[in-house]
């Protein structure tokens, strides 16, 4: 046994030096659980069978990375039992930039992939998840706030993918049909805002004022601030592609 041992420590020291030692901690995790384990099996780093269940295959890499996704991904060609073995990381202090893979996000994609997820110490193996089959629950409320985006928007002012950019979002058109109506109509009450601007949720836009681009002059008056003037410029081109109101609508008299 001795003998085997070194003759196994040795063959990990020559082969892969850092990823080989991941590999007695989980070989010794599984055989305590009553797994028979050989390393390097038609290309899987370990292979291991209990009695007729289906096997585990196990893959070991020194970081968590989309190589060793997709290296798992083919692996379930062959079983439903793949795991991805990655060493422990290090405190959150001392951790470097990459992928940690005790993040939500990452045990996520483990569980949306179907793939197991094992963080390897020296001594000491701890299965953070199962691969079993993923049954995402359905976010029915999310689901309905992107359909209502996407219906409300009023032709593609955004190039997907651009960073930096402010997106041009339903809410912010609304905004800008309303600062347009004030820069062409002047002040204006609530009521003949909705009607000039074609924005049914004209009072709750201008009572929040999110952009700062109105000024209250008194109560259910408004008119454009210099912040709504310069937003005019900046987005002229989305301004551009949204409806006017079909009925004009005449400014309404200020108080002195």
């Amino acid at each position: 046994m001795i003998q085997e041992a070194s003759f196994r420590s040795a063959i990990a020291a020559r082969a892969r030096p850092r990823e080989a030692t991941l590999y007695v901690p989980v070989k010794e995790f599984l055989e305590r659980r009553g797994y028979e384990v050989k390393g390097e099996v038609n290309g899987c780093d370990l292979v291991a069978r209990r009695g007729d269940e289906p096997p585990v295959v196990v893959e070991l890499k020194l970081r968590f990375s989309l190589a060793l996704v997709l290296q798992g991904v083919d692996r379930l060609a062959l079983t439903e039992r793949v795991y991805l073995a990655v060493p422990r990381p290090p405190s959150r202090r001392r951790r470097s930039r990459g992928l940690a893979p005790d993040s939500p996000d990452i045990r996520k994609l483990c569980r949306r992939l179907g793939l197991g997820l094992m963080l390897v110490g020296r001594r000491s193996v701890e299965l953070l998840e199962e691969p079993v089959p993923y049954r995402p629950r359905p976010a029915k409320a999310r689901a309905l706030r992107l359909k209502d985006e996407f219906d409300r928007r009023i032709g593609d002012a955004n190039v997907g993918g651009t960073a930096g950019v402010p997106v041009v979002t339903a809410y912010r058109q609304d905004a800008l049909r309303c600062a347009r109506a004030l820069a062409l109509g002047g002040p204006m009450r609530i009521a003949a805002l909705r009607a000039a601007a074609g924005v049914p949720g004209a009072a709750r836009i201008l009572q929040r004022n999110v952009y700062g681009w109105f000024t209250r002059l008194q109560r259910g008056t408004y008119t454009l601030s210099e912040g709504g003037g310069r937003a005019l410029t900046r987005f002229a081109v989305a301004i551009a592609a949204l409806p006017m109101a079909p009925v004009p609508v005449q400014s309404c008299p200020v108080a002195a």
